[in-house]
């Protein structure tokens, strides 16, 4: 009942803005003249800023059109939206949150010049995260790879179940549900044993889904609850910037990452979409260092936590372990595309094949010509994407892209049983990505997100052959089947191809 109470409260308030916008500017029409001269001269000004802007030109055109189109209002819309503003304090607090991430990644034993020496050819790429993500090399690390949220699932109420010293959890989605009760009795009960048990939720994500009572219990018990960027207001553009991370840390020993969240249909309980399709990793050693600190900088950023205890380094030796792995991060704060510019590395670098899957697939310029030139060039490029949508204009613009790439030799595969949420690339039988970044524009540029860039290590294997074996519940897209448009589906699609950055 109070969620519906905030959600009409949420409403009144944008209707209310809107109003406050609107009215003026029909009130003004009858000087519509002047005014037109007026407006025009400053959206005019506005479209020279944003070309001066050194951004993904993707960005601009939608809001260059809106600019140039609609003079008499675009400019504002522009103000409200087109730009992030963080104020100083924000930033500072972001400075301090970098700070705090490189010293805690310095302690870690950051394995770059011994990859250097075991894989030279990857060097670059950890080289890059190193640079510019603040992101160490880690060995000593076993991983092992979920293929499905059921088995991700029992994986993690087993580790829960073992909790000794503190649980860290951060998620874009806690749901009622099977999965959520589950996880709150464990939660409930490590706490009455004295484990700290912290739980940070993003606050549009979890809208009308994550019941105040069950919230109210868990805070009732002990366990520290974090409402990520809390909604207000439609109006902020803020919105945008969600916490789209999921990490589970146990122990500081280990950690889990990947696609699913806190709800039943990740773990096919329940079946909006048919069959959900969904994977994760999970990490145990000296990598879980990497999602421990990606979890407190964040949540110093909404908290009054000041600093990374020693307390939660891992302290498990993994026997036998093989490879690499780089736990990473990509704030939308700061003017670095951790997760695009990754993708574009593994993409660019392969050499022999490179198998995607991802539920969105929403391409700047730059993307697409780097997966047509893969192919050109005789890399094996193939890619996944789901046999049903969650959401009708995103799956027809996912399929807009489908003809081009298909031409440049790219194989396309929609997975028939229902939906694919899993967010992963392996390549070369050498390196692979697993994480929660999509291939759209919302997961590259604006959301918080977290992935495991991972190489010369036995689970690659398992996630090649994960690809491998989900195909033959794939249908192979061909150019005829792309071809097959309505007339209003062949209108429709340049308008969503043109605001893509902004959906």
């Amino acid at each position: 009942m109070k969620k519906t109470i905030k959600l009409l409260i949420l409403a009144a308030v944008v209707v209310l803005q809107a109003a406050v916008i609107i009215l003026p500017l029909l009130y003004l029409r009858q000087f519509s003249l002047p005014l037109n001269t007026i407006f025009t001269v400053i959206s005019m000004l506005m479209v020279f800023y944003l070309i001066r802007l050194d951004i993904n030109p993707a960005y601009k055109i939608p809001w260059i059109f809106i600019l140039l189109v609609f003079p008499f209002f675009g400019w504002i819309v522009y103000g409200m939206y087109g730009k992030n503003y963080f104020t100083r304090k924000e930033r500072r607090r972001f400075a301090n949150i970098g700070r705090m991430y490189m010293d805690a990644t310095a302690l870690a034993n950051n394995r770059i010049d011994e990859l250097k020496e075991v894989i030279p050819y990857r060097y670059p790429e950890a080289k890059y995260l190193m640079d510019y993500g603040n992101s160490a090399v880690y060995g000593g690390t076993s991983c092992k790879y979920f293929s499905c949220g059921e088995d991700m699932y029992e994986a993690l109420l087993t580790e829960l179940a073992k909790a000794e010293n503190f649980i860290f959890m951060e998620y874009f989605i806690i749901e009622e549900g099977k999965m959520f009760s589950q996880i709150v009795n464990i939660l409930i009960d490590k706490v009455k044993k004295g484990v700290e048990v912290r739980l940070m939720y993003d606050s549009l994500g979890s809208l009308s889904k994550a019941k105040d009572n069950s919230i109210r219990l868990l805070k009732a018990a002990g366990v520290e609850c974090y409402e990520f960027n809390r909604l207000i207001s439609l109006m902020d553009n803020r919105y945008n910037n969600r916490d789209h991370r999921k990490i589970c840390v146990i122990d500081g020993n280990v950690g889990f990452t990947g696609g699913i969240n806190i709800a039943d249909e990740y773990i096919n309980e329940t079946h909006p979409f048919g069959k959900w399709k969904d994977s994760a990793v999970m990490l145990k050693g000296e990598g879980v260092w990497g999602l421990t600190i990606m979890f407190l900088t964040l949540l110093y950023g909404i908290s009054d936590v000041k600093k990374i205890s020693e307390e939660y380094r891992p302290h498990l030796e993994v026997a036998n372990s093989a490879g690499f792995f780089i736990p990473f991060t990509d704030y939308p704060i700061d003017d670095e595309a951790n997760g695009r510019n990754v993708y574009l590395n593994l993409i660019n670098r392969a050499r022999k094949y490179v198998y995607i899957m991802s539920p969105y697939l929403i391409l700047d310029n730059v993307l697409v010509v780097a997966l047509e030139n893969a192919a050109k060039s005789g890399v094996d490029v193939r890619i996944m994407t789901p046999g049903k949508g969650d959401k009708k204009l995103i799956y027809l613009l996912t399929r807009s892209y489908y003809e081009p790439l298909i031409k440049a030799g790219v194989k396309i595969y929609e997975y028939t049983p229902g939906f694919l949420h899993s967010k992963s690339m392996v390549s070369d039988d050498e390196v692979a990505v697993v994480g929660t970044i999509n291939l759209d524009y919302r997961s590259l540029a604006h959301h918080y997100e977290d992935a495991v860039w991972m190489c010369g290590t036995p689970v690659i294997n398992d996630i090649k052959e994960d690809f491998c074996t989900t195909i033959s519940e794939c249908r192979e897209i061909t150019l005829e089947f792309c071809r097959k448009k309505s007339i209003f589906k062949s209108l429709l699609i340049p308008i969503l191809r043109l605001f893509a950055p902004m959906l």
